[in-house]
């Protein structure tokens, strides 16, 4: 039962990155490279593109549990991008109420929080392996 405990992470995590990677591409590269032109990156339209299909396609591959080793590290340098040029400012809670009333919560700029969860995520299913039900499981028992 321990390995099928690492398919609910699989599963989450690799839909996470995919789901960011969608909504960058669906809202156009080029707005989240002026975003990135913004934060000093260099060529951020190039940078824009390489970041959002690296979530996509990395996002997908961690949920089929394929090439999770290969895939981790770049998966991983996004994450440490945007910890180090966004949200290491705003603390560490991905979560601050700033206020509440009967419209809604208003909350802050979110700090580092889930850009950790997604790092430690990712190194832990480097470190475990895909877990089961995963094609990386599937190509090392086709090769044994």
């Amino acid at each position: 039962m321990k390995e099928w405990s690492l398919v609910p992470l699989r599963l989450l995590i690799g839909f996470g990155f995919a789901a960011h990677g969608v909504a960058k591409l669906s809202h156009g590269p080029e707005k989240f490279g002026a975003i990135l032109a913004a934060l000093g990156v260099p060529f951020p339209h190039m940078m824009a593109w390489i970041t959002s299909l690296v979530e996509l396609i990395g996002g997908v591959l961690v949920m089929a549990g394929a090439f999770v080793l290969p895939v981790s590290l770049p998966l991983i340098i996004v994450m440490l991008t945007a910890m180090f040029t966004v949200h290491l400012r705003y603390g560490f809670s991905s979560i601050k109420l700033l206020s509440a009333n009967a419209a809604g919560a208003t909350f802050g700029p979110p700090g580092y929080e889930v850009d950790l969860l997604y790092i430690v995520g990712m190194i832990t299913l480097v470190l475990a392996g895909p877990g089961v039900f995963s094609v990386d499981r599937y190509r090392h028992r086709s090769k044994s």
